[in-house]
C-alpha cells in the first residue's frame, strides 16, 4: 500500500487528482473549525522534511499509470510545511507532463522560500476564510506566530510573483462569514489579491466543531453572483459520506477515507470501479467497523 500517495480522488476543481500527503495526519498551521479531518493535533509553522522525499517520488512513479488529470500536493495537513517541495516538483516534472497543483491554506505564502519553491507549480489553490483579524482567529484558529495581516500580505505578494494559475477558495461558515459586513471585507481582500478564479465553498462534510454550519445552496449562489466576475461554487451537496473510524490498512479505499470523507460515487470514480463494487467494499468496511456512514 502507498503510504504517501493516494487516489486518484475525484475533484470538482482538478478532475482526477492523484494526491500526495507531505506531512503527518493533521499537521497544520491552522485548526479550522470546519475541517472535515477533525481538530489539528500538531499545530506548527516548522518547515522540514516531514516525510522522506525519495519514498514519495517512488510512490508517484508507481501510480502514474492511473492517468490523473493533476498531481496534487495536499493530503491531511498543510503541504507547504514540507521543506523540500521544490525538489519534489522538479522530480515529478522529470517523470511526467501531468500538471502539478498545490492545495494550501495560504498561511505561508509570505515566506520567500515558499514563494520560490512553488514557482514551478502549474496551479496554486490557496484559501481565504475571513476578511479581518477577528473572524480569522475565530474560524481558522491559526498558530500564534501567524497574523491575518501576514496571511493577506502573503496571498497578495505571491500572486504578483507567480506566473501559473491562481485559484482562490473562499470558505464560508454560517454565523461567521455570511454577514454583509464580513462579505464586504472578503470582497476587499479578493480585490487586492486578484486571483484568476474565486471558488466558494461551505460546510458539507462533518466539521471539526459541530457549531460550524453550512451556507444554504441558494444563499451561496447569491453570494457567488456578487463577485466580479461571478465566483464558482465548489461545495459538494451530494449527501451521505463515509469516514474512517479505525486505522488504515492495505486497501486503497481506506487510503482515500483516511484523508477525506468520500461518497460511493467518489470511491467509484477515483478508483475506476463500478459503483456496485464500491458499495460492496464499503459495506464490508462498515461491518468491520473500519468506516462509518454519516449523513
Amino acid at each position: 500500500m502507498n503510504k504517501y500517495v493516494f487516489g486518484p480522488v475525484p475533484s470538482r476543481r482538478l478532475g482526477r487528482s492523484l494526491g500526495i500527503d507531505l506531512v503527518p495526519f493533521k499537521t497544520c498551521t491552522y485548526d479550522c473549525i470546519y475541517c472535515q479531518l477533525g481538530r489539528t493535533t500538531c499545530k506548527t509553522v516548522e518547515r522540514k522534511e516531514w516525510v522522506p522525499l525519495d519514498l514519495v517520488v517512488d510512490e508517484v512513479q508507481q501510480r502514474l499509470d492511473c492517468r490523473p488529470d493533476y498531481i496534487t500536493l495536499s493530503g491531511s495537513g498543510e503541504p507547504t510545511l514540507f521543506s523540500r517541495i521544490d525538489e519534489l516538483v522538479d522530480r515529478i516534472k522529470q517523470m511526467t507532463t501531468v500538471p502539478v497543483a498545490v492545495l494550501t491554506n495560504g498561511s505561508l505564502l509570505g515566506n520567500k522560500d515558499v514563494q520560490r519553491q512553488l514557482s514551478k507549480v502549474d496551479v496554486v489553490l490557496p484559501s481565504l476564510d475571513a476578511g479581518d483579524d477577528a473572524v480569522f482567529h475565530l474560524v481558522n484558529r491559526p498558530h500564534e506566530d501567524i497574523s491575518f495581516e501576514q496571511v493577506l500580505g502573503g496571498l497578495i505578494g505571491f500572486r504578483r510573483r507567480f506566473t501559473g494559475q491562481y485559484w482562490l477558495e473562499v470558505f464560508l461558515v454560517a454565523a461567521y462569514t455570511a454577514f454583509e459586513a464580513e462579505l464586504a471585507a472578503l470582497h476587499r481582500c479578493v480585490d487586492l489579491i486578484k486571483p484568476d478564479r474565486v471558488q466558494l465553498n461551505t460546510v458539507t462534510r462533518p466539521p471539526a466543531e459541530s457549531y460550524a454550519s453550512p451556507i444554504p445552496r441558494d444563499r451561496l449562489e447569491k453570494i457567488a453572483a456578487e463577485f466580479t466576475p461571478p465566483a464558482e461554487i465548489i461545495a459538494d451537496f451530494r449527501g451521505n459520506l463515509l469516514t474512517v473510524t479505525g486505522r488504515a490498512d492495505v486497501e486503497q479505499i481506506l487510503a482515500l477515507l483516511r484523508r477525506r470523507p468520500c461518497s460511493v460515487e467518489d470511491i467509484a470514480s477515483g478508483l475506476s470501479v463500478a459503483p456496485p463494487e464500491a458499495t460492496k467494499h464499503l459495506e464490508s468496511l462498515s461491518n468491520d467497523n473500519l468506516a462509518a456512514v454519516r449523513k
